[in-house]
């Protein structure tokens, strides 16, 4: 592989989000796709319930609209909702063109209903549908002429004008890691995109891939760009707590399909935390599920849906079933182990409508970006949602930009990697990522105080200090890059939550266990923004 690549336009991240935007950009563009590992390694692929869309007659984007600003807890921003809700039609349009199998009843396109939904929209192919998309998504993206796709390339940093000391700030680029070969190369482009997705292996649980490791975030923050609302971490209830089960999520469709979550001794309880039971928001049946374990000092609960047909089961989740079959559960007969687990980051780096972040040339799209839409809490399946029409808008946004050719002109150094050595102490990696996860599970999980949040931030200072240290004097690898950004993010997250002193939402503080007057976003500012012209 060259050490110098040229493209039109950089996309960092190979889930439905980035791959959606390379499929829609004009084809003479010369476009690179990078994945951190292989193409299907990542979080669309596991992504399992569906697409929320307005698809049924019944149905408006009226009360879509209203569904997810009410999950949100009044933090929504109307226009990234609007936006939203009205192009989802037109982008399952799309994905039906491109040959996603989705599930079917008598020739009708099968809709299920999830939490915090007030009809069946939820687009599917059986309960598979993150990795039916991507795999079509990567069929097209091979077949055309103008993408190419870089696998196991990990971004390092971005590189900007202002830190090649030029005027006029602006992405120009990225230096990444190929982690098979150890060489970082250069890679130039006209726009760079982050599509990294989220930040949820910050937390010792989670439902998320090995990759999902904030970097977008980091690396945008470390340019210049803004976050927001990082203190809202979704929490996903029903993770399958298995030894032997890494990271496997049960649905949320199998509640939305009439499953019931039971105590250890069989008792139902989500009625006594609110009256929609098991079919209300995330963020309230995480923290019951957490406040029943805590009560009663269990390693896990249950869920059952063993009451339905087993051919019903079998048909509507057979990725599920097959998986706790593999373990020794049949979930036609007995209820499932679940814990809840680090599933979805609702903040990430503030865009507009056409996702655009603070440094010209740099746009972030899906998880990595705040656009608004989620609030203080997503609403189930409006996710891959959110990936596929903000994906439209930034290919739109590039074909009518007339910056698109990268700058030749500039001269970027190539990577310097003469000052540092091999290290011999890998431990202090694994050591440190052990530790960072463990004690944000801990102090900034599901329920927090401002005294675990006190702790946190005193440790995740001190974590940072070894980490920049060590990154200054060792080569880099995947691994290290991957915990230098988790505890920057891990920073970031808990800042964000110290400045809300309410609950809201996904944040949920017994220190403030009320909401506040007004809602407001939790901006975080670095030190090297610019105040400039352009701020959407």
């Amino acid at each position: 592989m060259a050490s110098e690549h040229i493209h039109d336009v950089l996309i960092i991240g190979s889930g439905a989000a980035g791959l959606t935007l390379a499929l829609q950009l004009p084809a003479e563009l010369r476009v690179a796709v990078l994945s951190k590992g292989q193409l299907t390694s990542g979080s669309t692929w596991l992504a399992q319930g569906g697409i929320a869309a307005v698809l049924d007659e019944g149905d408006t984007p009226e009360a879509h609209y209203i569904d997810t600003m009410t999950a949100g807890a009044d933090l929504s921003r109307p226009q990234a909702v609007e936006y939203t809700v009205t192009q989802g039609n037109r982008s399952i349009q799309w994905l039906i063109e491109q040959g996603v199998p989705f599930t079917r009843e008598n020739s009708h396109l099968h809709l299920t209903q999830e939490g915090g939904h007030s009809h069946r929209r939820i687009i599917h192919a059986a309960d598979a549908t993150g990795k039916a998309v991507q795999e079509t998504l990567i069929q097209q993206a091979q077949s055309a002429s103008n993408i190419t796709l870089f696998e196991n390339c990990i971004a390092v940093d971005l590189i900007t004008r202002d830190k090649l000391r030029l005027p006029n700030k602006r992405c120009v680029g990225a230096y990444v890691l190929d982690s098979k070969s150890g060489e970082v190369q250069l890679f130039r482009a006209g726009q760079v995109v982050l599509a990294t997705g989220g930040a949820s292996k910050a937390y010792l649980y989670t439902s998320n891939s090995d990759g999902a490791s904030g970097d977008g975030i980091a690396m945008a923050w470390r340019s210049g760009a803004r976050v927001a609302n990082m203190e809202f971490n979704q929490f996903h209830p029903t993770c399958l707590y298995h030894p032997q089960a890494k990271s496997f999520l049960v649905s949320e469709a199998v509640r939305g399909e009439g499953g019931h979550l039971l105590l250890p001794d069989g008792e139902r309880f989500m009625l006594r935390f609110d009256e929609r039971g098991e079919l209300a928001p995330r963020d309230i049946v995480a923290r019951a599920i957490d406040h029943e374990m805590k009560r009663l000092g269990c390693d896990c609960l249950y869920l059952d849906i063993s009451h339905k047909p087993a051919d019903f089961i079998k048909s509507h989740f057979p990725t599920i079933y097959k998986k706790c079959l593999e373990l020794g559960i049949d979930i036609t007969r007995h209820p499932i182990p679940i814990v809840p687990a680090a599933h979805y980051t609702c903040g990430g780096i503030i865009t507009d409508i056409h996702g655009r972040t603070d440094i010209p040339g740099l746009y972030a799209i899906g998880e990595t970006a705040f656009t608004g839409l989620h609030g203080a809490n997503r609403l189930a399946s409006n996710s891959l949602l959110e990936c596929l029409v903000f994906a439209n808008a930034v290919a739109t946004d590039i074909a009518a930009n007339q910056t698109v050719s990268p700058d030749s002109s500039i001269s970027i150094p190539a990577w310097d990697s003469s000052q540092v050595t091999d290290s011999d102490e890998d431990v202090i990696i694994s050591h440190n990522w052990e530790e960072l996860r463990r004690f944000m599970w801990d102090y900034v999980g599901i329920v927090r105080t401002n005294k675990r949040l006190q702790r946190a931030k005193h440790r995740v200072d001190l974590l940072q200090q070894e980490i920049t240290e060590y990154y200054s004097n060792y080569r880099i690898t995947r691994d290290l890059l991957e915990l230098r950004n988790l505890a920057l993010v891990s920073d970031l997250i808990i800042r964000s939550a110290m400045q809300r002193t309410e609950s809201r939402g996904l944040h949920y503080t017994l220190d403030y266990p009320g909401l506040a007057p007004e809602a407001r976003d939790t901006i975080l500012t670095p030190i090297n923004y610019e105040w400039p012209d352009q701020v959407h």
